[in-house]
């Protein structure tokens, strides 16, 4: 079956008037349109395109990329607001659909949401909501400490920065663990640092321990070979200065400073640190 909000691998099948035709082992069988085609092709090559419906609801393919797919969430913008709901632009010719009944808070055009791409089954169309905690469940969480994840930057309150975790969970980067300018709907990696007895997820943007003492310190490195062999930060420096020229904790460049004196690639002088090459 062709799964439309996906992406697909299919095959050229036959040349008409209007495109390519493309199909895939099942026999299903979608309209690749001319504005889409590329330059050079041959019968039966492979093409990875984009399946949605268009404005008169037939299934189409597409080599552009949208901003979000099937049983995902996004950041767009509302471009119009209809009597039936709001559109988001999310990269394709034919705009997102939102009910009036899953918004959040009525949207507005030229505003930004966080929202979740679903099928409906009663229309069989593609819309969207930004009524997304129902589609986030940490009761039975998968990652751990010390993790790698895909994350996106959902709201900031006080507490820090909220997060849709693997597109699955929700976490929390505290603010105390912010070195860098972050946003909503900034797409980013993370490492787990706890997950809690009752599945919250506590988040960081930078490894923890020994394991981002490497890292750091090659960027460290790399940022005195790119400023002739000096920085003017040192262990004494301000955090603020710190976070500002490294968008490092003091804690994390203490660490990687340490590895570079230990490997002797730095001598730390009072007014910065030097390469010894």
């Amino acid at each position: 079956m062709l799964e439309i909000g996906q992406y697909h691998t299919m095959r050229i099948d036959r040349e008409t008037e209007p495109g390519l035709f493309l199909s895939n082992e099942d026999g299903d069988d979608v309209l690749l349109p001319n504005k889409y085609v590329p330059e050079s092709y041959k019968i039966w090559d492979e093409l990875e395109v984009f399946v949605y419906l268009d404005h008169e609801e037939r299934p189409v393919a597409t080599t552009l990329k949208p901003f979000i797919e099937l049983n995902s969430f996004g950041y767009l913008r509302c471009t119009t607001v209809a009597k039936m709901g709001a559109f988001l632009d999310w990269g394709l010719e034919k705009e997102l659909f939102v009910p009036f009944a899953q918004q959040a808070r009525p949207m507005k055009v030229g505003s930004w949401y966080i929202v979740y791409m679903y099928l409906d089954k009663q229309t069989n169309r593609l819309a969207a909501t930004s009524k997304t905690m129902k589609y986030l469940s940490n009761d039975i969480v998968s990652v751990k400490k010390f993790d790698k994840v895909d994350i996106l930057i959902s709201h900031i309150t006080d507490r820090g920065a909220n997060a849709i975790v693997n597109g699955k969970y929700r976490g929390l980067i505290y603010k105390e663990d912010i070195f860098e300018d972050i946003r909503t709907g900034d797409t980013l990696q993370a490492w787990v640092k706890k997950v809690r007895p009752d599945g919250k997820i506590d988040l960081v943007l930078q490894e923890e321990g020994y394991r981002s003492i490497e890292p750091n310190a090659q960027y460290i490195y790399e940022e005195l070979q790119a400023n002739d062999g000096f920085l003017g930060l040192h262990d004494k420096s301000a955090p603020e200065d710190i976070q500002t020229q490294l968008g490092l904790s003091k804690k994390s460049f203490k660490k990687a400073i340490g590895h570079l004196y230990k490997d002797a690639k730095i001598i730390i002088k009072e007014d910065g640190i030097y390469l010894t090459e």
